[in-house]
């Protein structure tokens, strides 16, 4: 058998005459003429050695060939139809796809609460799975479809697709009633810092780029792995510690907590959405994406005071 001879459309008109049992009818179903129709299936029978049809009555028979073809053919069509006749249109209702994330801890307390929120309510059979990835692996990943999305400031990150979401600035977190408050109703001076002793997140290393700007990296006392560990390391001792102001401000609100007025050196920050570019155009991606703009920059920056 010369393989080099078939084709996609003489596997359709195959097909069509497997199903309908009349070259006439075939001929109209993949929109050839009766004639070039008849000389397709020729090809066809010339290429596989076998006649795959017989007149029986007013229908045309397969043979035992064309039925084992048929056995293969068929569901392979039938299944690259499924694919060209998908639906542009994206339904988060109706799905149950797993959304797999780069996401540091402090980005899954800044946005998973939100992001978690809308999928219970718009895509409830969704799944979301995070893992911080090591940033030289996050390109690769996305493009492997290993992650879908990686959220984060990622400076180093290259090739990618790129939205920014929203922005930050990095501040001062201490317990309330820290020494340095009662001392001084305002410590705004960055010699103030000096009077601190910090802790601070091993994963984040712009914290760490702010206190050794500062003069500040001997006075790191406690580097955690986790920032679960942070807030109530802050509660019980005198240690302060430099994160994001969006993160700062949730617990402020219990009142254990201060901010200090410290401006901080090249603190600004911007978070972004990463994707790759071959998921362009697929829908899942195109609805996650505007959900995730519509979350996050709907309120703007987060960097004023």
């Amino acid at each position: 058998m010369n393989t080099d001879q078939l084709d996609m459309n003489l596997l359709r008109l195959f097909e069509a005459v497997y199903r309908l049992g009349s070259v006439s009818r075939a001929a109209d179903a993949v929109g050839l003429s009766q004639p070039a129709a008849s000389q397709g299936l020729t090809r066809l029978r010339l290429a596989l050695g076998d006649a795959l049809f017989v007149r029986a009555g007013g229908s045309m028979r397969p043979t035992l060939r064309a039925e084992r073809l048929a056995s293969v053919v068929q569901p392979a069509i039938a299944a690259i139809q499924d694919v060209l006749r998908e639906d542009d249109a994206f339904n988060p209702s109706r799905s149950t796809m797993t959304l797999r994330l780069h996401m540091s801890d402090i980005g899954e307390a800044r946005l998973l609460p939100e992001l978690i929120a809308a999928l219970h309510r718009d895509a409830p059979g969704m799944r979301v799975q995070t893992a911080p990835l090591a940033h030289t692996q996050i390109a690769d990943a996305l493009e492997t479809g290993s992650i879908h999305f990686a959220l984060g400031f990622l400076p180093s990150v290259r090739g990618t697709e790129r939205i920014e979401l929203l922005s930050d600035r990095y501040v001062v977190l201490v317990r309330a009633g820290h020494p340095l408050l009662a001392a001084k109703q305002e410590p705004g001076a960055v010699q103030d810092l000096h009077q601190l002793e910090f802790v601070a997140v091993r994963s984040h290393a712009e914290t760490f780029r702010i206190l050794q700007e500062l003069g500040l990296d001997s006075r790191l006392v406690v580097t955690s792995e986790h920032f679960l560990a942070l807030p109530a390391i802050i509660e019980r001792t005198d240690l302060a510690v430099v994160m994001p102001r969006a993160i700062a401000l949730r617990f402020t609100h219990t009142e254990r907590y201060a901010l200090l007025s410290n401006i901080l050196p090249r603190s600004k920050f911007t978070v972004s959405l990463h994707w790759s570019p071959r998921f362009n155009l697929d829908p899942a991606h195109q609805w996650m994406r505007r959900l995730f703009v519509e979350l996050f920059t709907k309120s703007g920056s987060a960097s004023e005071s």
